[in-house]
Order: structure tokens, then sequence, then C-alpha cells
């Protein structure tokens, strides 16, 4: 299985496909087995994966979104199903609207993949977003003709997700797993760029400041254990105090998600490491 044959599921607000070759550079040239608890796209999971399962190393990849989750663990065990039932969906507005009013409580687990991953594909701008109430409330996306299901790329993901254990919950879950010479990469919702801006997840409840502190701790916590750590966040002075005593780089990003098109484009963000860049040779060396 080649890196160029995998690819994120999903459109995710905050997805690293662009950013892949920055954070390459990052990459830990030699680990055990990889962390994520903020899955999201997994962009830098898929890219790993055909490494993971030639070395057999083991992936931990989570999420507190369950619908997300739920649409993960049905791609591993179950993709054909799956492929089965998204294939019954239409691309029309009236019927996107009556999917996204159905309680996925009243579904199947492979109903409930296929509807967050219907409504992914077809809202606006591929946003995962849901009230106070835990209900997605994205609009209709305006689109020629989308892929809703492309099953090439989902029985490809089948198979990355064959050596990986996917579960939902609270990023401190990562503490239970994590060993020496693992390999963890933490992708939060990022810190707000600005003092009017409010600390806001994808989530029912908010990802706020005390947050990203406790974070901050888990960081730490993993770095005494001997694990490598990456982080990506916003390049905030917040950020950059809150990890003052570790090896902070910055990398050009790209904002494609933004209700205001003049709000997309390049940015700077963080890449924090809990070891010397100095040290590690580029991805493609290592897998």
């Amino acid at each position: 299985m080649a890196n160029n044959k995998l690819k994120p599921i999903v459109k995710w607000a905050g997805g690293k496909s662009r950013v892949l070759n920055q954070l390459q550079r990052y990459i830990p040239t030699n680990f055990n087995n990889y962390h994520e608890p903020f899955i999201g796209g997994g962009a830098l999971f898929f890219f790993l994966a055909p490494g993971l399962i030639m070395n057999n190393a083991k992936a931990y990849i989570s999420d507190n979104i369950e619908e997300l989750i739920n649409l993960y663990i049905a791609i591993k065990t179950n993709v054909e199903e799956l492929i089965s039932e998204t294939k019954k969906h239409i691309y029309d507005e009236e019927y996107y609207y009556r999917i996204r009013s159905i309680d996925p409580k009243d579904m199947s687990d492979i109903q409930r993949a296929s509807r967050i991953l219907y409504l992914n594909k077809t809202c606006f701008n591929g946003l995962y977003r849901v009230n106070r109430k835990g209900q997605f409330n994205v609009s209709f996306g305006d689109y020629c003709d989308p892929i809703i299901c492309d099953e090439e790329a989902l029985r490809n993901a089948s198979e990355a997700f064959k050596n990986a254990e996917i579960f939902a919950g609270d990023f401190e879950l990562v503490l239970d797993n994590a060993r020496k010479g693992d390999f963890i990469y933490l992708d939060p919702p990022y810190v707000p760029l600005s003092a009017t801006s409010n600390f806001t997840g994808y989530t029912a409840g908010a990802f706020c400041a005390a947050d990203h502190r406790r974070l901050k701790k888990v960081f730490d916590i993993l770095k005494n254990r001997g694990c490598y750590v990456m982080l990506s966040n916003s390049n905030t002075e917040f950020t950059r105090e809150l990890y003052s005593d570790y090896n902070i780089k910055t990398i050009n990003a790209i904002r494609a998600i933004n209700s205001d098109a003049t709000k997309r484009g390049a940015i700077k963000e963080l890449v924090i490491l809990s070891y010397p860049d100095t040290k590690i040779d580029l991805a493609s060396q290592a897998l």
C-alpha cells in the first residue's frame, strides 16, 4: 500500500494535507507505535500508515466526536456494507435536509456512518459542526456533481486501519497506551488568533483555554515518559508562552475553510516538538 493511494476520507477544518510536506521533516526517524488523539481527517496518519503496517506497528487513533469515530470503525470493520449504504444517497437539497434531520440514535452504526459521510461530502465547505444539543447544523453545499462514495479511497482507508485501535474519548486517554519510544501527534482545536475570538470546538462543548493548559500537562507527561511528541497550533502569544520550554518551529499553512473567502490563504502556524529536530531525518527516509 503506497502513501499516494491513501487520503483523508472526510474534509476537515484544520486538516493537514496541505502542510504534510512541512510536517514530514519533523517526524522522528525511528519510533515504535503511533498515537493521534485528535484524529479529525487524519492526513498525517494516512501518510504514515504504509510504514506502520510494514513495521507491524500499532496506531491508536481517537477523537471526542463520536460520529467521526463510528465512521472510521465502520470503514475498518465493514467497508463493503458502508459502501453499499452510501451509494444509496443522492445529491439533492431537499434530500440533504431530510438526512440531516434524522437523529443518528435512531440508526444502525452503518447507517450513522453513511449519514455523516454523506453530510460531509455535500454540506457547505465540508464542515463538521454541531449546535449545543449536539445536532449537525451545517447548511447544504453548492457543488458540481460531488463524489459522495469514493469506493477506492474507502477500501484503501480500511486497509490503513488494519493495525489501528480506534476509539472515542478525551485526549487524555492517550496516556493509557503511549509508551517510551512512541510518536504522538497532537492537533487540537486551535487557539484563536484574535482577542475577540472565542475558544470553540466542533462538538457541543467548546475547547477552551483551560483545555489547552490541560493538554500542555499531557504533553509534559508524554515527554517525560520518553515519547516523541509533536503538536500543531496557531501562532499566538498564548501558545508560545505555554510551550516556551520546548522546540518551537514555524510553518506556512493554508486556511482553506472560512465563510469569508478573503480570510482563506497562507498563515503562519506553530509546530512544537518535545525533541530536537536536528537529530531527525526526513520522513521519507524513515518509512
